[in-house]
Protein backbone atom coordinates (compact mmCIF):
# COMPACT_ATOMS: atom_id res chain seq x y z
CA UNK A 1 0.00 0.00 0.00
CA UNK A 2 2.75 2.24 0.72
CA UNK A 3 4.33 1.84 -2.57
CA UNK A 4 1.01 2.27 -4.38
CA UNK A 5 0.33 5.67 -2.47
CA UNK A 6 3.73 6.86 -3.44
CA UNK A 7 3.11 5.47 -7.34
CA UNK A 8 -0.23 7.54 -7.54
CA UNK A 9 1.73 10.91 -6.77
CA UNK A 10 2.77 10.48 -10.00
CA UNK A 11 -0.05 10.85 -11.17
CA UNK A 12 -1.61 13.77 -9.22
CA UNK A 13 1.80 15.78 -9.54
CA UNK A 14 1.67 16.15 -5.74
CA UNK A 15 4.94 17.05 -4.29
CA UNK A 16 4.69 17.18 -0.48
CA UNK A 17 8.25 16.78 0.54
CA UNK A 18 9.98 20.28 0.17
CA UNK A 19 13.76 20.74 0.86
CA UNK A 20 14.26 23.54 3.58
CA UNK A 21 17.36 25.10 2.01
CA UNK A 22 16.25 25.97 -1.27
CA UNK A 23 12.40 25.16 -1.54
CA UNK A 24 12.82 22.43 -4.44
CA UNK A 25 9.97 19.77 -3.80
CA UNK A 26 9.35 16.07 -4.78
CA UNK A 27 6.94 13.82 -4.70
CA UNK A 28 8.98 10.84 -2.71
CA UNK A 29 10.70 11.43 0.64
CA UNK A 30 13.60 9.46 -0.59
CA UNK A 31 14.12 11.74 -3.22
CA UNK A 32 13.96 14.39 -0.93
CA UNK A 33 16.88 13.01 1.01
CA UNK A 34 18.95 12.41 -1.78
CA UNK A 35 18.65 16.13 -3.11
CA UNK A 36 19.62 17.41 0.52
CA UNK A 37 22.68 15.68 -0.08
CA UNK A 38 23.65 18.09 -2.71
CA UNK A 39 23.58 20.69 -0.33
CA UNK A 40 25.64 18.85 2.59
CA UNK A 41 28.04 18.16 -0.32
CA UNK A 42 28.06 14.51 1.44
CA UNK A 43 29.04 11.82 -1.69
CA UNK A 44 28.55 8.28 0.40
CA UNK A 45 29.16 6.10 -2.80
CA UNK A 46 32.92 5.34 -4.08
CA UNK A 47 33.86 3.94 -6.69
CA UNK A 48 36.50 1.17 -6.33
CA UNK A 49 38.24 1.66 -10.25
CA UNK A 50 38.70 5.24 -10.21
CA UNK A 51 37.56 6.69 -6.00
CA UNK A 52 35.13 8.96 -7.41
CA UNK A 53 32.76 9.90 -5.33
CA UNK A 54 28.43 9.94 -5.64
CA UNK A 55 25.10 10.75 -3.96
CA UNK A 56 23.11 8.48 -4.26
CA UNK A 57 23.96 5.35 -5.02
CA UNK A 58 22.50 5.04 -8.51
CA UNK A 59 24.86 7.73 -10.03
CA UNK A 60 27.54 5.40 -8.87
CA UNK A 61 26.01 2.86 -10.66
CA UNK A 62 25.72 4.85 -14.24
CA UNK A 63 29.08 6.06 -13.52
CA UNK A 64 30.57 2.09 -13.32
CA UNK A 65 29.51 2.04 -17.17
CA UNK A 66 31.79 4.79 -18.23
CA UNK A 67 34.63 1.82 -17.16
CA UNK A 68 33.36 -1.07 -18.75
CA UNK A 69 31.88 0.96 -21.98
CA UNK A 70 28.73 -1.29 -21.71
CA UNK A 71 25.92 -0.46 -23.50
CA UNK A 72 22.81 -2.68 -23.12
CA UNK A 73 20.25 -0.38 -24.46
CA UNK A 74 19.69 -0.28 -27.91
CA UNK A 75 17.50 2.26 -30.56
CA UNK A 76 14.72 -0.44 -32.58
CA UNK A 77 14.87 2.33 -35.21
CA UNK A 78 18.38 3.08 -36.13
CA UNK A 79 20.26 0.53 -33.46
CA UNK A 80 22.06 2.79 -31.72
CA UNK A 81 22.99 1.99 -28.42
CA UNK A 82 23.75 3.43 -25.04
CA UNK A 83 24.79 2.87 -21.72
CA UNK A 84 21.97 4.24 -19.96
CA UNK A 85 18.61 3.76 -20.64
CA UNK A 86 17.69 7.52 -19.83
CA UNK A 87 20.03 8.17 -22.94
CA UNK A 88 17.84 6.11 -24.67
CA UNK A 89 14.47 7.86 -24.04
CA UNK A 90 15.99 10.98 -24.84
CA UNK A 91 17.22 9.66 -28.37
CA UNK A 92 13.75 8.22 -29.08
CA UNK A 93 12.11 11.44 -29.22
CA UNK A 94 14.41 11.86 -32.14
CA UNK A 95 12.43 9.84 -34.28
CA UNK A 96 9.06 10.74 -32.61
CA UNK A 97 9.82 14.59 -32.87
CA UNK A 98 8.10 14.12 -29.44
CA UNK A 99 7.89 17.30 -27.04
CA UNK A 100 6.49 16.97 -24.00
CA UNK A 101 7.92 19.16 -21.94
CA UNK A 102 6.13 22.04 -21.42
CA UNK A 103 6.76 25.60 -19.94
CA UNK A 104 4.12 26.91 -17.96
CA UNK A 105 5.04 30.60 -18.35
CA UNK A 106 5.41 30.56 -22.67
CA UNK A 107 4.45 27.42 -23.21
CA UNK A 108 7.17 26.37 -25.16
CA UNK A 109 7.58 22.97 -25.36
CA UNK A 110 10.68 20.88 -25.24
CA UNK A 111 12.24 17.32 -26.27
CA UNK A 112 14.92 16.89 -23.03
CA UNK A 113 13.54 17.93 -19.37
CA UNK A 114 17.28 19.59 -19.17
CA UNK A 115 16.55 21.99 -21.86
CA UNK A 116 12.89 22.84 -20.05
CA UNK A 117 14.69 24.07 -16.75
CA UNK A 118 17.32 25.86 -18.76
CA UNK A 119 15.24 28.03 -20.41
CA UNK A 120 12.25 28.40 -17.44
CA UNK A 121 16.14 30.15 -15.56
CA UNK A 122 15.68 32.82 -18.90
CA UNK A 123 11.80 33.47 -17.26
CA UNK A 124 12.87 33.42 -13.41
CA UNK A 125 16.48 34.44 -14.09
CA UNK A 126 17.82 31.81 -11.84
CA UNK A 127 21.40 31.18 -11.22
CA UNK A 128 21.50 27.98 -8.54
CA UNK A 129 25.19 27.58 -8.79
CA UNK A 130 27.46 29.38 -7.21
CA UNK A 131 31.27 29.94 -7.10
CA UNK A 132 32.34 29.18 -2.91
CA UNK A 133 35.74 31.44 -4.12
CA UNK A 134 34.24 34.62 -5.73
CA UNK A 135 30.36 34.23 -4.90
CA UNK A 136 29.30 34.48 -8.81
CA UNK A 137 26.35 33.09 -10.13
CA UNK A 138 25.37 30.63 -12.69
CA UNK A 139 22.84 29.33 -14.50
CA UNK A 140 24.45 25.78 -15.71
CA UNK A 141 26.49 23.60 -13.35
CA UNK A 142 28.83 23.32 -16.39
CA UNK A 143 29.52 26.97 -17.01
CA UNK A 144 30.51 26.96 -12.78
CA UNK A 145 32.88 24.11 -13.42
CA UNK A 146 34.31 26.06 -16.07
CA UNK A 147 34.43 29.09 -14.46
CA UNK A 148 36.33 27.21 -11.54
CA UNK A 149 39.14 26.56 -13.71
CA UNK A 150 39.89 30.13 -12.94
CA UNK A 151 40.83 30.02 -9.51
CA UNK A 152 42.16 26.81 -9.84
CA UNK A 153 44.21 27.36 -12.64
CA UNK A 154 43.62 23.60 -13.56
CA UNK A 155 43.91 22.56 -16.93
CA UNK A 156 42.71 19.11 -17.68
CA UNK A 157 42.60 18.02 -21.29
CA UNK A 158 46.36 17.22 -22.02
CA UNK A 159 47.74 16.86 -26.06
CA UNK A 160 48.62 13.44 -26.33
CA UNK A 161 51.49 14.71 -28.82
CA UNK A 162 53.52 17.34 -26.56
CA UNK A 163 51.60 16.68 -22.97
CA UNK A 164 50.37 20.53 -23.54
CA UNK A 165 47.51 20.94 -21.36
CA UNK A 166 44.64 23.29 -21.93
CA UNK A 167 41.80 24.62 -19.39
CA UNK A 168 39.20 23.74 -22.61
CA UNK A 169 38.50 21.48 -24.80
CA UNK A 170 37.73 23.90 -27.71
CA UNK A 171 41.53 25.36 -26.96
CA UNK A 172 43.07 21.45 -27.30
CA UNK A 173 40.89 20.79 -30.64
CA UNK A 174 42.85 24.10 -31.78
CA UNK A 175 45.97 23.42 -30.61
CA UNK A 176 46.15 19.92 -32.41
CA UNK A 177 46.81 21.16 -36.12
CA UNK A 178 49.75 22.50 -34.92
CA UNK A 179 51.67 18.90 -34.93
CA UNK A 180 50.11 18.15 -38.81
CA UNK A 181 53.38 19.30 -39.93
CA UNK A 182 52.53 17.74 -43.62
CA UNK A 183 50.74 20.02 -46.24
CA UNK A 184 51.58 18.64 -49.83
CA UNK A 185 48.74 20.51 -51.55
CA UNK A 186 50.89 24.23 -52.20
CA UNK A 187 49.16 27.59 -54.24
CA UNK A 188 51.34 28.14 -56.85
CA UNK A 189 50.39 32.07 -56.86
CA UNK A 190 51.17 32.70 -52.98
CA UNK A 191 52.70 29.43 -51.91
CA UNK A 192 50.62 29.02 -49.30
CA UNK A 193 50.44 25.00 -47.94
CA UNK A 194 47.33 23.00 -47.41
CA UNK A 195 46.90 19.03 -45.93
CA UNK A 196 43.79 18.48 -47.78
CA UNK A 197 43.82 19.07 -51.56
CA UNK A 198 40.18 20.33 -51.43
CA UNK A 199 41.53 23.17 -49.01
CA UNK A 200 43.63 24.19 -51.61
CA UNK A 201 40.74 24.08 -53.94
CA UNK A 202 38.77 26.45 -52.03
CA UNK A 203 41.60 28.80 -51.24
CA UNK A 204 42.44 29.05 -55.39
CA UNK A 205 38.84 30.07 -55.70
CA UNK A 206 40.08 33.41 -53.43
CA UNK A 207 42.74 33.94 -56.27
CA UNK A 208 40.10 33.82 -59.51
CA UNK A 209 38.94 37.02 -60.78
CA UNK A 210 35.80 35.65 -61.72
CA UNK A 211 34.20 34.36 -59.24
CA UNK A 212 32.40 30.45 -59.28
CA UNK A 213 29.01 30.99 -57.75
CA UNK A 214 26.66 33.36 -58.95
CA UNK A 215 23.31 34.12 -57.07
CA UNK A 216 20.32 34.23 -59.28
CA UNK A 217 18.17 36.50 -58.29
CA UNK A 218 21.12 39.59 -57.92
CA UNK A 219 24.00 38.30 -60.21
CA UNK A 220 26.12 38.64 -57.18
CA UNK A 221 28.76 36.31 -57.45
CA UNK A 222 30.82 34.38 -54.68
CA UNK A 223 33.91 31.90 -54.55
CA UNK A 224 32.36 29.61 -52.79
CA UNK A 225 29.42 27.70 -52.47
CA UNK A 226 28.50 27.92 -48.40
CA UNK A 227 28.51 31.93 -49.02
CA UNK A 228 26.35 31.56 -51.84
CA UNK A 229 23.43 29.71 -50.04
CA UNK A 230 23.86 31.96 -46.45
CA UNK A 231 23.84 35.18 -49.19
CA UNK A 232 20.12 33.57 -50.50
CA UNK A 233 18.71 33.93 -47.30
CA UNK A 234 18.91 37.71 -47.88
CA UNK A 235 16.04 37.04 -50.50
CA UNK A 236 14.16 34.53 -49.27
CA UNK A 237 14.45 36.07 -45.88
CA UNK A 238 14.97 32.44 -44.09
CA UNK A 239 16.15 31.92 -40.83
CA UNK A 240 16.38 28.44 -40.74
CA UNK A 241 18.97 28.82 -37.50
CA UNK A 242 16.16 28.89 -34.03
CA UNK A 243 16.85 28.48 -30.46
CA UNK A 244 15.05 26.32 -28.36
CA UNK A 245 14.89 28.82 -25.64
CA UNK A 246 13.56 31.90 -27.24
CA UNK A 247 12.45 31.34 -30.49
CA UNK A 248 15.40 33.98 -31.84
CA UNK A 249 16.16 32.88 -35.65
CA UNK A 250 19.25 33.48 -37.39
CA UNK A 251 20.03 32.90 -41.42
CA UNK A 252 23.69 32.19 -40.50
CA UNK A 253 24.70 29.32 -38.40
CA UNK A 254 27.67 31.10 -36.77
CA UNK A 255 25.64 34.06 -35.76
CA UNK A 256 23.28 31.44 -34.02
CA UNK A 257 25.98 29.57 -32.41
CA UNK A 258 27.61 32.67 -31.02
CA UNK A 259 23.66 33.62 -29.57
CA UNK A 260 23.13 30.65 -27.75
CA UNK A 261 25.98 31.21 -25.56
CA UNK A 262 23.91 34.48 -24.18
CA UNK A 263 21.51 32.07 -22.33
CA UNK A 264 24.56 29.91 -21.36
CA UNK A 265 26.48 32.47 -20.26
CA UNK A 266 29.37 29.85 -21.52
CA UNK A 267 32.70 31.63 -22.80
CA UNK A 268 34.53 28.58 -24.48
CA UNK A 269 37.70 30.16 -25.56
CA UNK A 270 40.14 31.06 -22.70
CA UNK A 271 43.40 32.52 -22.80
CA UNK A 272 46.09 29.83 -21.39
CA UNK A 273 48.14 32.76 -20.10
CA UNK A 274 46.24 34.77 -17.68
CA UNK A 275 42.80 32.30 -18.18
CA UNK A 276 41.11 35.23 -19.51
CA UNK A 277 37.32 33.90 -21.19
CA UNK A 278 35.62 34.87 -24.56
CA UNK A 279 32.52 33.99 -26.51
CA UNK A 280 34.09 34.20 -30.04
CA UNK A 281 37.62 32.52 -30.55
CA UNK A 282 38.40 35.81 -32.96
CA UNK A 283 38.23 37.63 -29.83
CA UNK A 284 40.90 35.22 -28.36
CA UNK A 285 43.00 35.78 -30.93
CA UNK A 286 43.15 38.96 -30.82
CA UNK A 287 43.54 39.18 -26.70
CA UNK A 288 46.65 36.93 -27.70
CA UNK A 289 48.46 39.32 -29.75
CA UNK A 290 48.52 41.36 -26.11
CA UNK A 291 50.92 38.61 -24.59
CA UNK A 292 53.13 37.97 -28.00
CA UNK A 293 53.12 41.34 -28.89
CA UNK A 294 52.67 40.07 -32.75
CA UNK A 295 51.16 42.76 -34.79
CA UNK A 296 50.58 41.11 -38.53
CA UNK A 297 48.89 44.34 -40.10
CA UNK A 298 50.95 46.32 -42.09
CA UNK A 299 50.37 49.59 -43.61
CA UNK A 300 51.03 49.30 -47.59
CA UNK A 301 52.60 52.89 -47.80
CA UNK A 302 54.74 53.80 -44.64
CA UNK A 303 54.93 49.23 -43.71
CA UNK A 304 53.93 50.46 -40.05
CA UNK A 305 52.49 47.37 -38.22
CA UNK A 306 49.42 47.06 -36.03
CA UNK A 307 48.18 43.99 -33.84
CA UNK A 308 44.47 45.05 -35.00
CA UNK A 309 43.23 44.90 -38.87
CA UNK A 310 41.56 48.83 -39.88
CA UNK A 311 38.26 48.72 -40.32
Amino acid sequence: MQNLNAHLLTHTQEKPFACGICNEAFSLEMDLKFHVQTHTKKKWFACDVCSKAFSPRSQLERHLLSHTNEKQFSCDVCNKRFCYKTNLITHLQVHTKEKPYLCDICNKEFSRKVNLKMHVRTHTKEKPHICDICKKAFSEMSSLKKHLRTHTKEKPYVCDICNKSFSMPSNLKSHLPTHDKEKPYVCDICNKAFSEELNLKSHLQMHAEGKLFVCDVCNKAFSRKLHLKTHFHSHTKEKPYACDICNKAFSRQSHFKTYLLTHTKEKPYACDICNKTFFQQGSLKRHLRKHTKEKPYACDVCSKVFSQKPN
